[in-house]
């Protein structure tokens, strides 16, 4: 059976947010989530109006890949390169509110959970979502491609 591992990520990405979009209640993004920042390195807010989606879709992505993981390993996850004008650019961490309020409703929804002392991990029921849209994904990328179905 495929699993996110098998399948590129943007695609997977995608449909997994369109899916907590659309069928799961407990994924929202708060009222403040228009005018945010993605952390310090950012200079704007993000244009896309859908972007909490896309960023809970990545994170429930990385909790499988890389789990169990914490706040503060995501945080550099998601950080990026700070202009500083005429100055040297320096790493900068994403922000940790909108990642700690997404993994509470990723826990909420029951697709990760926390590990006391060593991060979040993803559930049964959160693995069964990311491996039956990856084996969806990788059928529709044979019937394309029909070499990949040696993989």
């Amino acid at each position: 059976m495929p699993t996110p591992y098998d399948v590129p990520p943007s695609i997977l990405i995608e449909r997994l947010a369109k899916y907590l979009k659309d069928n799961v209640d407990a994924v929202r993004p708060p009222e403040w989530a228009l005018y945010v920042k993605t952390g310090s390195h950012a200079e704007r807010a993000p244009q896309d109006p859908d972007w909490w989606y896309t960023r809970c879709a990545s994170l429930l992505r990385k909790v499988y890949i890389n789990g169990p993981i914490g706040v503060e390993h995501l945080r550099s996850e998601y950080g990026g390169r700070k202009d500083r004008g005429t100055r040297r650019e320096h790493a900068r961490k994403g922000g940790g509110a909108i990642i700690r309020k997404a993994l509470q409703q990723l826990e909420r929804a029951g697709l990760i959970e926390t590990i006391k002392g060593r991060g979040r991990v993803i559930t049964s029921e959160g693995r069964k979502l990311l491996d039956s849209l990856s084996s969806d994904i990788k059928k529709e990328l044979e019937r394309v491609n029909p070499a990949l179905s040696k993989y």
